[in-house]
């Protein structure tokens, strides 16, 4: 039998929320945020049910993880990790155990930082239609899931609500001003840089990844989530080829059981079947411990 999933902590905090995503709740701590990680699931767009098991577990502490390891490159948001330190604030502290990250308040800036190592997924795409990454004209001849000499910075504009816009780096500077983007696109690609190293190490290619960032007293900080399932993109080193879609290390079993069905992609699709939250389950616990040496569970 599947575990216990938290779908919400609506219930469990005694604080006000303030935002809620798809996976994330954002609750307002006076000085500090309370940030939990459900283990709530989406697909095009659309939050599936049932939740997955330590999903937001993995989540949660594989972002600390790397927060962790990358703080001698850029500061970030984390204050600390601890559910016991909240006190009366959670009313049970197990529920939440390893899902809840307390962070300073920052304001975020609106540009989701993508950094592609590969030519894949909606990179590719846009190369196949246009010869072109977010304004970037590339060689012709390329091959899917070919590396580039050097990592794209291709950045999104962020919206709440639907998908974010791909943009042009120039329509960044525009929006946010030069400097700032300047300093957005070396900080992201210095960590790309980083993580596909330590990845390497372990049998896994980084293939790409998103980061956001935000201010805090005029200083950039990174915040969100980072290196982790839902925001890179991870191929096990076995698995690598070009011209083929290659099984990324995710939430992979659900896209293709979805695929395999008659949804429709607009309407809430039917109840996920156990075997499949089962081996989605089983494939982020699997990433956590390649990637930190550690056992979640």
């Amino acid at each position: 039998m599947i575990s216990q999933a938290v779908t919400t902590a609506v219930d469990l905090v005694n604080a006000p929320l303030i935002y809620k995503g798809k996976v994330r709740e954002l609750y307002d701590l006076g000085e500090h945020y309370l940030i939990v990680v459900t283990d709530r699931i989406s697909a095009f767009d659309y939050v599936l049910d049932p939740p997955v098991p330590h999903k937001g577990e993995v989540l949660n502490r594989l972002s600390a993880f790397w927060f962790g390891q990358t703080n001698n490159l850029i500061d970030n948001h984390v204050v600390h990790i601890d559910v016991d330190q909240l006190g009366d604030i959670v009313r049970d502290p197990e529920a939440l155990r390893n899902r809840i990250m307390v962070t300073r308040k920052a304001e975020r800036i609106d540009m989701e930082c993508v950094v592609r190592g590969y030519i894949t997924g909606g990179g590719w795409r846009q190369y196949q239609e246009t010869g072109q990454v977010n304004g970037i004209t590339l060689p012709e001849g390329l091959r899917k899931n070919g590396v580039f000499p050097n990592p794209l910075f291709t950045p999104a504009a962020k919206n709440d609500t639907g998908h974010d816009e791909d943009i042009s780096f120039d329509d960044m500077k525009n929006r946010i001003g030069a400097e700032l983007a300047e300093e957005l696109k070396t900080k992201s690609i210095q960590l790309y840089e980083y993580a596909r190293q330590y990845c390497d190490q372990h049998d896994i290619i980084l293939a790409d990844c998103k980061f956001e960032f935000g201010l805090i007293d005029g200083k950039v900080v990174l915040i969100d989530e980072i290196f982790t399932p839902d925001s890179s993109r991870f191929w096990a080193k076995n698995n690598y080829a070009l011209d083929i879609e290659i099984d990324s290390m995710d939430k992979e079993p659900v896209r293709t059981y979805l695929a395999g069905t008659d949804w429709d992609k607009n309407s809430q699709p039917a109840p996920l079947p156990e075997s499949v939250v089962q081996a989605t389950s089983d494939r982020y616990l699997a990433i956590y411990q390649k990637l930190t040496g550690a056992n979640l569970i």
